[in-house]
């Protein structure tokens, strides 16, 4: 039998090992964020509510559709207010909420059905310029979403020309030398290099990038047995993206996206595992709020990101 002393010290080393274990992070758990597109279904509930759900780290309001070549920037929420009467304001108390909770809120700029282009280094700059002044933290009096300063920029570019947005990038994050840190976001599609974001994504300017995993057969997940595809894709992204942190982009429903849903077990147990073996790692974006309070699908992942 072992002397007092030394059960003593065999005891103390054990109470050191459980809480060192105890203090130890698990991978596997909240190792990743959830992001979030808000803004185009009248029926996904309020800003307020969405970030009140504690699913999400990134709330993406969608989009400022119309911008460049001279036109005025125009923002759509679908049915949630409309900008052109200053019906969105109300929205200033809930991004607020959101901020309070930690909860990032960037305006994503762009989307699949927008009308925008930039025509010149000149016009990124005005673009930036008013983003900057409407929905940042500079100064004018027709704020669309009243005085809250959002986060960030989201660059959801799926059309026109991949030109000058490095330049609408470099001029957005200069502002944050005024004082606020101006986050910038990206949702490229997962082909390597996007047609559009190419350019823009080798600034280095960009903090996340949640690469849209969805609607693109050659890299997307289509079942367990063609996994491949999404990893060498993904290992790609990974590899060789200039950016703080890559999301793997989903829809977040059958009926969210053409092609490229993932069932929630097959995600957990089978898609995370793997990409959560990268550094770069951040987390799941989803599209959107309405099909994500159709399916639940955002609660069911929780737990594994």
């Amino acid at each position: 039998m072992a002397s007092s002393s030394a059960s003593i010290t065999s005891k103390k080393s054990f109470i050191c090992l459980l809480l060192l274990l105890a203090a130890a992070p698990f991978p596997t758990s909240q190792a990743g964020k959830i992001a979030i597109y808000w803004g185009q279904n009248g029926n996904e509930g309020t800003l307020a509510d969405t970030c009140a759900s504690g699913d999400y780290g990134y709330v993406l309001l969608s989009f400022l559709c119309s911008f460049g070549n001279g036109q005025t920037p125009q923002l759509n929420l679908a049915g949630h207010c409309d900008p052109y009467s200053n019906g969105c304001t109300h929205l200033s108390s809930d991004i607020k909420s959101c901020q309070a909770k930690g909860i990032k809120v960037l305006l994503s700029i762009g989307g699949a059905a927008g009308s925008y282009i930039l025509t010149s280094r000149d016009d990124a700059r005005q673009v930036a310029t008013y983003i900057w002044n409407n929905y940042l933290g500079g100064q004018s009096s027709k704020r669309p979403l009243g005085d809250a300063v959002l986060d960030g920029v989201d660059f959801d570019i799926e059309g026109g020309s991949p030109d000058h947005y490095d330049d609408l990038a470099n001029y957005l994050s200069g502002y944050s030398k005024q004082g606020k840190k101006v986050y910038l976001t990206a949702a490229p599609q997962c082909p390597y290099p996007d047609a559009w974001m190419g350019k823009a994504l080798d600034t280095g300017l960009f903090d996340n990038v949640w690469v849209q995993f969805y609607n693109n057969p050659p890299c997307q997940f289509s079942d367990k047995q063609h996994l491949g595809d999404l990893m060498d894709a993904w290992k790609q992204w990974t590899k060789s993206t200039k950016a703080g942190k890559i999301f793997l982009g989903l829809p977040a429903a059958p009926d969210a996206a053409g092609s490229g849903y993932i069932p929630p077990g097959e995600l957990r147990y089978i898609v995370l595992p793997r990409v959560q073996e990268s550094s770069k790692y951040g987390g799941v974006m989803l599209w959107s709020k309405y099909y994500d309070d159709q399916s639940g699908y955002s609660k069911s992942i929780l737990p594994d990101v």
